[in-house]
């Protein structure tokens, strides 16, 4: 009798590549951490997680380490002339008034703004905690909103305009290690009413 003809062979199944792409994967990532273990694999250096980022061009070490030696130039204050507003049913925002004759850069300017909103939070954080005023600010999304200014002495004024009032208002001085002067006075920031705030900058023009 003859022997019988052998069916031709069944293709793997869907079930059968998941098993063997699965074994795959797992022997593929032992050898890889195994590896890593033994530091065979060179790591990026500079950025967390070994990313490569490119620094944009208008930034630069130098000038990162500078941004962190700004000051606010307002230290001595004391926090009394803060008004409460108890009362303020209104919104709550920080004018950021950036000095336009400075020429500074992009990069500059964000970074000094950022001074300034700081030095804002942290002048009620230590003056006024509870103050209303910040907490109403800090629920409706801490509005903000960049304006120009063209010179130091109206940046002063506007200052000295907002106080009186019972804003806080912060100015920004720069360390002066890269762009401009040192003791430039860069970026004010006014937190408040809204419409008390633009009874002071209202007048200004978007950055």
């Amino acid at each position: 009798m003859a022997a019988p003809v052998p069916l031709d062979r069944l293709p793997p199944t869907t079930t059968a590549y998941v098993i063997a792409t699965a074994i795959l994967a797992g022997v593929t990532g032992y050898f890889i951490g195994q590896g890593s273990s033994l530091h065979l694999f060179k790591e990026k250096q500079g950025w967390p997680n070994g990313y490569d980022v490119k620094v944009h061009r208008d930034s630069s070490d130098e000038e990162f380490e500078e941004e962190s030696e700004a000051e606010d130039s307002e230290d001595e204050g004391n926090g009394e002339e803060l008004a409460d507003f108890k009362e303020n049913a209104e919104e709550v925002k920080l004018v950021l008034v950036v000095r336009t004759d400075l020429g500074m850069t992009k990069g500059k300017i964000a970074a000094q703004a950022s001074h300034a909103t700081l030095a804002c939070y942290k002048y009620f954080i230590t003056h006024a905690p509870d103050s209303p005023i910040l907490r109403q600010w800090e629920r409706m999304g801490q509005a903000k909103i960049a304006l120009q200014i063209k010179g130091e002495d109206e940046l002063l004024t506007l200052q000295a305009q907002a106080m009186s009032l019972g804003l806080c208002a912060r100015v920004i001085q720069d360390a002066g290690r890269t762009q401009i002067a040192s003791g430039s006075r860069t970026v004010l920031g006014i937190l408040g009413p809204k419409s008390v705030v633009d009874g002071v900058t209202g007048h200004l023009k978007l950055l």
